[in-house]
């Protein structure tokens, strides 16, 4: 990769190493934040297999659980994913690679933590108010988060708000 200033839609003065540096960084803060929500959230499920409620949940209740227990999981193990990359290949001056990646494992944690989200909301309103209920709510939660993660950000313009 050259080492001159990249011309840039933004007109930054960054070169290639720079802008995947920039890049790189940018993706880190995303799997911060992105790695709190997945921890509460697989925390909150997986205490509640220890809960005295736990043995009143139905057979779709706790197949519910189990599939959000597991989907957390590896939400998880893929939210971790571009930081194992990084540490494997780092070295190898792979950078570009290491952003591509870790940017499509980014978007699928996304999508784990969206499928978390709305399972768990389900499963609380299906305990506490029933079936019809839990699957309201999750279409709400879905929805928004389609909504606010998927729509809004297409609807921006290049040139404002």
């Amino acid at each position: 990769m050259s080492e001159q200033p990249a011309a840039q839609a933004d007109d930054r003065r960054e070169t290639s190493a720079e802008r995947l540096d920039r890049n790189w960084d940018s993706l880190l803060q995303e799997l911060r934040v992105t790695q709190t929500g997945t921890q509460i959230l697989g925390g909150f499920l997986l205490a509640v297999a220890f809960q005295p409620r736990f043995t009143e949940l139905d057979g779709y209740q706790i197949a519910v659980y189990l599939a959000l227990v597991t989907v957390a999981a590896v939400t998880t193990a893929v939210g971790l994913g571009p930081v194992s990359l990084h540490r494997m290949l780092f070295r190898r001056h792979a950078m570009a690679q290491i952003v591509k990646i870790g940017s499509a494992l980014v978007r699928i944690t996304l999508a784990g933590v969206a499928i978390v989200l709305t399972g768990t909301t389900l499963l609380i309103f299906d305990v506490v108010l029933g079936r019809a209920a839990g699957l309201i709510a999750a279409a709400a939660v879905l929805a928004l988060t389609l909504l606010i993660w998927l729509i809004v950000p297409r609807s921006v313009r290049p040139d404002g708000p």
